[in-house]
């Protein structure tokens, strides 16, 4: 047994607006094993991001809160961490690629000084030393020519190369934890791919942990080792990947997984979709979320009363609502 870097617990996170306060994130629980992947899946506005800013601290304030449960990396509870151990260890011991590489890198610096600055956020270094450091990080990253990238601004590199740049980065101080949030967005395909091995190669080489937030079913098959599938700011339900694609227990996973194009669909037959959307943080009801866009029928108890989180099977999680779960 693998032990765990990560656990999460009954997360509660929250935003005051103008129209109050509103739950994003509702009592989230799960673990990342030492070495292993897991991965978050769900449709946007599900609250994936969220959760992620609410464990490495980046939730935006003053606006936004963690009200409840517990965060604890190697022992420590992030949650009550004092602010200057937390900004030692976000970037150094955890660290996260963000979403959209053009809007997280300062556009006014070039590349190998924002890599620079990572390194010495947290260690004492010589220019010799960091230049040497940033070219070795870059080289496993696969970015060509690193010496002369190093002198370049975010505008002058691909997006594929913005990223891998975002990854160098965030993997620089060889953390134990690394949080991915949609890391291959906006890319094409075969960059996709190409991302999605370096990150995997990186994890093997360092030893870390990885959460990776998609919304990306295939992406989920590939590399992850357990998912968890997130919807309305919950978990529905959590698995092994083998588990989870094999036997689907919950409609959300169920819809999730029939909306998937396959190699033996009968040729032209229309995809099957979710009805409608994810509802908004002020329409989240406190029984089943789901149950609007299940087209199953729910009565008010299912509406009002929350479902129990329980392992059906061996390491493996549901929302039992007896209406959603088959």
């Amino acid at each position: 047994m693998s032990s765990t870097i990560l656990q999460v617990e009954n997360l509660v996170t929250a935003f005051d607006t103008d129209a109050g306060r509103m739950t994003a994130v509702d009592g989230v629980s799960f673990d990342v094993p030492s070495g292993k992947t897991l991965g978050i899946v769900g449709e946007s506005g599900c609250g994936k991001s969220v959760t992620a800013f609410s464990i490495t601290r980046l939730l935006p304030q003053p606006h936004g809160k963690i009200l409840g449960g517990s965060i604890r990396f190697e022992g420590r509870d992030l949650v009550t961490l004092p602010l200057d151990e937390m900004q030692k260890t976000r970037g150094n011991e955890i660290s996260m690629i963000f979403q959209e590489p053009m809007t997280a890198l300062n556009p006014v610096q070039t590349v190998g000084r924002q890599l620079a600055e990572a390194i010495l956020l947290h260690k004492e270094c010589s220019k010799a030393e960091v230049l040497a450091r940033s070219i070795d990080m870059m080289k496993k990253v696969r970015i060509p020519a690193p010496e002369q990238r190093l002198n370049e601004y975010p505008h002058q590199l691909s997006g594929g190369m913005r990223q891998r740049m975002m990854i160098a980065m965030a993997l620089i101080n060889k953390p134990k934890l690394l949080i991915a949030d949609e890391p291959t967005t906006a890319l094409d395909v075969t960059v996709q791919a190409q991302i999605l091995e370096l990150i995997a190669d990186l994890q093997k080489e360092m030893g870390m942990s990885v959460i990776l937030i998609t919304h990306d079913l295939g992406v989920i098959a590939e590399v992850c080792d357990e998912v968890a599938v997130m919807y309305a700011g919950r978990i529905v339900e959590r698995a092994s990947v083998f588990d989870l694609f094999a036997n689907p227990l919950h409609a959300y996973t169920q819809g999730l997984l029939e909306s998937i194009p396959r190699l033996d669909s009968k040729p032209k037959t229309l995809l099957k979709a979710i009805p409608g959307n994810v509802p908004g943080i002020a329409d989240f009801k406190p029984g089943c979320r789901f149950a609007e866009r299940s087209g199953r029928e729910h009565n008010q108890a299912h509406l009002t009363i929350r479902p129990p989180f329980v392992e059906i099977a061996p390491n493996h999680f549901v929302e039992h609502c007896p209406i959603c779960v088959s």
